[in-house]
């Protein structure tokens, strides 16, 4: 439809200019404006006309009733009809052009279709999931792990050099708790048999003592400092949890199907801050508060940017502007993308500012992308208070359920195993998905795992319905699909799927994948649609056989795509 819009943008602009030319909108003011009504009943698209009325001098039936008789005049020959509806101008464009424009570039271009090149010879950094070592991944790290990877797609999609990077938070304070809690009260053999759980075990017995002792923080700063300055037992024992959280955190990967370029987490850049600092101190910058060094930025309306706190021990501000300098040094990018919880935003803000301050041109080229908090019952996610969900033990509950599902309906299904994988991991990450990003959640796991309605595993067996179709039409001749007349079920799922490249972009300019989501279970429905009333293998005309498997080929090839765009496996058979 992109290709429509901007010839009809063109010719409403040649309209307009003929009955006001002080209307003032250009072809692509004019093509933003444009809508998709919600049903065939109102047209394919339609261009309401309350926003010309102040410019045009005229009420909006009076300009749709004045655009509708120009454009016929035009015989524009992809439009069918012209309908004007209390100020809507609601155009109807021909079945054949769908079937003669749409389909043939799905078909031609496959796995590309609604791909974009404006992308390429630019560079994207990503930074996201970065979940702080020594705890295993709960439901709140899924957001930052599945909206990174999608925007990663996306913007590949689009032709860009994409690396993803994971930004561990494996340095900082909360190590130094860890290594308290072991020296006081872990057992080297029973960690290595626990894993992630048997350090998570301790950080929340290291909480639960230092209520009862408040020196124990004091401690844990001092095992931190002494981690700064390279003491070997600590960082022996750093580099042994980092070890255990990097062994588990790679399984879940390997679920969602998610790999990064690289591993890079707060540590990498401790021999780097120094040089950003003195940049700060020679700015003038830097200013001492109780001890502590930070950056005054009440003259932007926010609280100070601490630097580094009074032991001379760093921050999480000093680290990441060390990060984005040798990123910007690095990879030369056009954009460095940050995902992390909208609790972040401040923090975020501060930076920024500060690295603006620094005199780095370069800044505008920075976007923290927010989403939404995740919360169990309505309280907030904390593994030291035990309050979380582990997505280890999601997923194999989803799993599980698929397993199940699989066992009744289908029980000699070949790699049962990996499938269910697929299916269960997949119905959890749509659930996620489906939401906007910046919507807070109130996790139900009840929720999270039903299959039935407009959900993943939905979506994956209308895939994999499609494949189905496909591989029982092996050897039919589809060379007379040219000569057949679609009917109005068949243009539904051609206007559907013409849609994709516009849902790409939509996803792109908001960084937005639910875009993606949403638009999956539209394709679906119309297939559904199509498919229920539509005999395709069983058709009695030659030529409509031909055409609905190449519309089911179509089919396949968006669903396809999308699933890769929000980090869902296809699933050719379950």
């Amino acid at each position: 439809m992109l290709l429509f819009k901007s010839r009809l943008s063109a010719e409403l602009k040649k309209v307009l200019d003929n009955i006001n030319d002080a209307h003032g909108l250009d072809e692509e003011k004019i093509a933003q404006m444009l809508e998709y009504p919600p049903n065939a009943e109102m047209g394919d698209i339609a261009l309401p006309c309350f926003k010309m009325s102040k410019s045009l001098r005229m009420s909006p039936v009076m300009i749709s009733e004045k655009i509708s008789q120009e454009l016929e005049k035009l015989e524009i020959c992809d439009i069918e009809k012209i309908e004007t509806v209390n100020g809507y101008l609601n155009i109807y464009i021909k079945k054949d052009y769908f079937a003669k424009n749409v389909l043939g570039n799905v078909l031609e271009k496959g796995e590309k279709y609604g791909s974009f090149d404006f992308g390429k010879g630019k560079t994207v950094v990503l930074d996201y999931s970065s979940p702080n070592t020594s705890k295993p991944f709960h439901i709140g790290h899924l957001g930052t792990t599945v909206i990174g990877h999608s925007l990663k797609k996306l913007h590949e999609f689009a032709g860009y050099n994409c690396i993803g990077i994971n930004h561990l938070g494996d340095w900082g304070t909360q190590n130094g708790k860890q290594i308290v809690a072991f020296k006081r009260w872990g057992n080297k053999e029973e960690v290595e048999k626990k894993g992630c759980d048997g350090l998570v075990e301790l950080y929340v017995k290291f909480h639960e003592e230092a209520e009862k002792d408040p020196s124990l923080n004091d401690e844990a700063r001092a095992e931190f400092k002494k981690m700064e300055q390279h003491d070997p037992e600590n960082i022996a024992l750093w580099k042994w949890f980092l070890d255990i959280s990097l062994k588990e955190y790679k399984v879940t990967y390997d679920q969602l199907g998610i790999t990064f370029d690289y591993y890079m987490g707060e540590s990498f850049f401790s021999d780097k801050m120094d040089d950003q600092i003195q940049i700060m101190r020679d700015k003038g910058l830097l200013k001492l508060d109780d001890g502590a060094s930070i950056v005054d930025l009440s003259e932007y309306n926010m609280p100070p940017c601490l630097i580094l706190k009074s032991d001379g021990a760093s921050l999480y501000p000093s680290r990441d502007i060390s990060a984005a300098v040798y990123r910007k040094q690095n990879f030369d990018f056009s954009k460095c993308i940050y995902v992390t919880s909208a609790g972040q935003s401040l923090h975020f803000a501060q930076w920024f500012k500060v690295m603006e301050l620094m005199g780095y041109d370069w800044t505008d080229e920075l976007v923290h992308i927010p989403y939404g908090t995740v919360s169990i019952g309505g309280e907030k996610l904390a593994t030291r208070t035990g309050n979380v969900v582990l997505l280890k033990h999601l997923f194999a509950q989803a799993i599980e359920k698929v397993k199940a599902i699989m066992d009744d309906k289908n029980p000699n299904l070949e790699n049962r195993d990996e499938k269910a994988t697929a299916v269960g991991v997949g119905a959890i990450v749509f659930h996620y998905l489906s939401n906007n990003r910046i919507k807070d959640i109130n996790f139900v796991l009840e929720d999270a795992l039903c299959f039935e309605g407009n959900t993943g595993p939905y979506a994956q067996y209308t895939y994999a319905r499609t494949c189905s179709v496909l591989d029982k039409a092996v050897g039919i001749d589809r060379s007379a699909a040219g000569s057949y007349e679609i009917n109005d079920k068949e243009k539904a799922l051609l206007r559907t799927i013409s849609l994709f490249p516009e849902k790409v972009l939509q996803a792109l300019n908001e960084y937005e994948p639910s875009v993606i989501t949403r638009y999956i279970l539209d394709v679906c429905t119309a297939f559904n649609s199509f498919y229920h009333d539509c005999q395709i293998l069983g058709a009695d005309d030659e030529s409509a056989k031909a055409f609905r498997l190449n519309l089911t080929e179509a089919t396949r090839h968006v669903l396809g795509n999308a699933f890769t765009l929000i980090c869902m496996k296809k699933t050719e058979k379950i």
